[in-house]
């Protein structure tokens, strides 16, 4: 039996939505107990003083790209999953955009069993830190919608269902809106998540950023607000008439906020997330022409910036996703017009959401984890267990004060595309329990 005992650790429950300083005993993987203070523990009980450290729910990823199979260059899954660790977060989502594609349950089960043989390979290897859990995050699936790059014939949807994935998207634009619709009517019975990137590439044509004065004064191609808003609209007539539950990803302007806003309102099932970057940065960041800021959807403005954080605190916009898009130095070091579109984010985007939206007071420090935990995993139809006594421990350990220097050596995932590249950052997960 082995038990560790956190002492006066500041505990961030967003299941009883709950922020105070406790003792927290984990024995065996189980939350032991929680109270003020802890004095009887068994024998050979670790005892950390936890003071000015966060323990919290783990955090969930709603989203995100394996290089694995096809791209492993990129990233491996031993290295998606380690960075997940690394990053605070017990459960990683991977979007079935992988070469081959997640589009039949022999892949399915392939990357299953895959993820947790690489795990345990990759703790007796050179890159496994102390952090890691004995367990790795778990990993889901999501699986795709269509067989094709021209999306034009439905996969399997039932026998992928039966194979385990955790829902269905295919990570990218769709253009055609009668399989869109079949699609929704196929999959009620089903009762998996389906989540869709609303974008019309016609409107969008050859746009890197968003259109705007900005993208005047960069001389970059611009790409309109209408391209995700026209996009959502349609989505949300087609969610209207078959009453299948949607999640709308990369929510990235403040008219799509409106749109959102109005149809839960109305009472329509959807749910819907922004990216950790969108929440920080917007089109003044542009003017650096680094290509790791090339996103899509891109950047938006201030205005779409100021009204997605808002979104986010009310709950308009369910969850903060990460979708971890990570790419080679070769594929970056390009013209930002010509630069494949991602950035990296699970290791990075707990310490920065927290330093600047939590530090400046914007959010509460509850608001943040919520919307990087429990609601994530609502979106998925998962639940998390609250912090108390008999519950497995599913848990984060942060310290929002550390300064470390965001460089390749620091980091689990194979890639370095992000904008903080080189710069110091205050904030580290130092353990996760899954």
């Amino acid at each position: 039996m082995t038990s560790e005992l956190l002492q006066q650790v500041r505990v961030i429950d967003p299941v009883f939505g709950t922020d105070q300083i406790a003792d927290v005993l984990i024995t065996d993987n189980t939350i032991a107990s929680v109270a003020s203070s802890i004095d009887d523990v068994p024998n050979d009980t670790q005892i950390r003083d936890c003071r000015r450290l966060v323990l919290g729910s783990g955090l969930v990823d709603l989203y995100s790209h394996s290089g694995e199979p096809g791209f492993e260059e990129r990233e491996t899954l031993l290295s998606l999953l380690q960075a997940a660790a690394a990053g605070g977060f017990t459960r990683v989502s991977i979007l079935p955009d992988t070469s081959p594609p997640i589009d039949n349950p022999s892949v399915v089960a392939q990357m299953l069993q895959r993820g947790v043989k690489e795990w345990d390979r990759g703790r007796k290897g050179r890159n496994s830190l102390t952090l890691l859990p004995v367990h790795p995050p778990l990993l889901n699936i999501w699986g795709g919608l269509t067989v094709d790059i021209a999306g034009k014939q439905m996969t399997e949807l039932a026998d992928l269902a039966a194979a385990g994935v955790v829902g269905f998207a295919d990570g990218r634009s769709w253009e055609n809106l009668g399989l869109v619709r079949r699609v929704l009517e196929y999959l009620q019975p089903l009762k998996k998540p389906v989540a869709f990137w609303c974008c019309d590439r016609q409107l969008m044509t050859n746009g890197v950023m968003r259109e705007g004065p900005d993208s005047i004064r960069f001389g970059l191609p611009g790409n309109p607000s209408f391209s995700e808003t026209s996009a959502i609209a349609v989505l949300l007539e087609l969610v209207a008439t078959t009453g299948t539950d949607v999640h709308i990803m990369r929510v990235s302007t403040a008219r799509s906020v409106e749109l959102i806003a109005s149809a839960k309102a109305a009472g329509l099932p959807i749910t819907a997330s922004t990216t950790w970057m969108h929440l920080l940065l917007d089109t003044r960041a542009v003017k650096s022409y680094d290509t790791n800021l090339r996103l899509e959807p891109p950047l938006g403005n201030p205005r779409d910036l100021a009204a997605l954080r808002q979104a986010v605190r009310t709950g308009v916009i369910d969850a903060i996703a990460i979708d971890h898009n990570p790419y080679t130095y070769e594929e970056k070091t390009v013209g930002f017009a010509e630069a494949p579109p991602g950035a990296i984010g699970l290791e990075l985007a707990l310490p920065l959401l927290w330093q600047h939206l939590v530090e400046t007071e914007e959010f509460t420090a509850l608001e943040l984890w919520r919307s990087l935990s429990i609601r994530p995993a609502e979106c998925l139809k998962q639940k998390l267990s609250a912090i108390a006594p008999a519950q497995k421990a599913e848990l984060t350990l942060f310290d929002p004060q550390q300064n470390w220097k965001v460089e390749k050596q620091n980091l689990y995932t194979l890639s370095s595309n992000t904008p903080w590249l080189g710069q110091q950052i205050h904030g580290r997960v130092l353990q996760t329990w899954c």
